[in-house]
């Protein structure tokens, strides 16, 4: 199966079709009248769509099992045609379409045996995804601003020439994916004083996004987020939060990064921590969705 644990949660909904054709009328009629002889063919097909639904990754080797925490089935009937329509909702990382495409595929299957004894030329068509919502590209920003970015690595073994830099690397490269322009790439020791030079300098010169990863744990060289208290306007707890609960799910110290997010005017500021699996894992929490931040701070519209 793909990878999927790297993804963050959110409400996922797909709508998906399938049309039932009958050859005569007198088959609608004993679908209305429920005089079918196997029984209440919209009743105990939808009984059949929900046991689909939740049995598709029995059957379908490459999705995933995941909570179904709604499944609707309607039914529309427009002449000799009956639409069949199941909707599926849940909370979790991977989409449902697959889910309710099968769950309509099997309502409609369902119908066909229940209705074969009075009608011989039942056909089944047209099944298709018809809207989905959740996930990444849900979310996609609509702030067309070309954004530039700073990353600052804090470190004073990399400073030195002791190490080689791997987290504002994997940093870079999340910004790449997301479309996001590398303004400048430094590296420095863990001061203060310098720090704050590097960050307020960027924030002169116009940059979007200024990232620094290292100096955010508990050492006395940490010294990252004392550094940029007096700079931050304001904080963005919301932020922080995502980034911690999404690390503390994969490991149990993230609980003590001192991740700092908030603006200085038009900047957004980032300190993340200065691991590399910390830092990729920091950008997978808030990337892309955290740049809807800057149709915020520039006024710009959003559907």
């Amino acid at each position: 199966m793909v990878d999927i644990t790297h993804k963050n949660t959110s409400l996922r909904i797909a709508t998906a079709q399938a049309v039932v054709k009958v050859s005569k009328e007198e088959t609608i009629e004993a679908i209305k009248n429920d005089t079918v002889p196997k029984g209440n063919v919209f009743a105990m097909s939808k009984a059949a769509g929900l046991l689909g639904v939740k049995k598709t990754p029995d059957l379908l080797p490459d999705c995933h099992p995941l909570p179904i925490e709604y499944t609707g089935v309607e039914y529309e009937i427009n002449g000799l045609e009956i639409t069949v329509l199941v909707t599926v909702k849940t909370i979790y990382k991977t989409g449902v379409e697959v889910e309710a495409m099968h769950g309509a595929s099997v309502v409609a299957l369902n119908m066909y045996d229940m209705l074969k004894p009075i009608d011989k030329e039942i056909e089944i068509g047209q099944i298709r995804l018809l809207k989905k919502k959740g996930g990444k590209s849900d979310f996609k920003d609509k702030f067309n601003k070309e954004l530039e970015a700073v990353v600052i690595v804090c470190s004073d073994s990399i400073s030195a020439g002791q190490k080689e830099d791997r987290a504002g690397k994997a940093i870079i490269a999340k910004l790449k994916e997301c479309e996001v322009g590398i303004r400048d790439y430094v590296i420095i020791p863990d001061e203060v004083d310098e720090i704050r030079k590097r960050v307020s300098t960027y924030e002169k010169i116009g940059a979007d996004l200024i990232i620094i990863t290292g100096g955010t744990g508990l050492s006395g060289r940490d010294v990252t987020p004392e550094a940029l208290k007096p700079l931050i306007e304001r904080n963005i707890p919301g932020i922080e939060e995502a980034i911690r609960k999404y690390g503390q799910e994969r490991m149990p110290y993230a609980m003590l990064s001192r991740s700092v997010a908030g603006t200085i005017n038009n900047s957004l500021v980032l300190a993340l921590p200065g691991s590399t699996n910390g830092a990729r894992e920091s950008m997978d929490a808030i990337f892309p969705a955290v740049l809807h931040v800057f149709g915020i701070l520039k006024g710009a519209r959003h559907d």
